[in-house]
């Protein structure tokens, strides 16, 4: 009887591990503050949105450049602007594609 007791316990604990691992791993994920700097368009790489969730505290834009990450706030006007100009590149790059492929 003793056995059971010990064995539910030690699932019990266990799987409240797992749980407390994966929302910690889901948590490093997300942006929880904004970064102080932002670089330039030209080194950032790409972007995703954050939307608020139960793992991400706050609304941000991730911008992806080259080795990091960096947290930016969606509304503030600099980071619209930083956004507005990789759409540009990315639909430049996608126009130079489309005109190499029909050549």
């Amino acid at each position: 009887m003793a056995s059971r007791k010990t064995c539910l316990t030690v699932a019990l604990c266990s799987l409240v591990i797992i749980i407390n691992f994966f929302d910690s791993a889901q948590s490093a994920s997300c942006c929880l503050r904004y970064s102080n700097r932002q670089p330039p368009c030209k080194r950032i790489l790409g972007y995703t949105i954050q939307n608020i969730n139960n793992a991400c505290d706050i609304n941000a834009i991730i911008f992806h450049a080259p080795g990091r990450f960096v947290c930016a706030d969606p509304s503030k006007p600099l980071t619209q602007k930083v956004m507005k100009c990789l759409d540009e590149k990315k639909r430049k790059a996608n126009k130079e594609n489309s005109n190499n492929n029909a050549s």
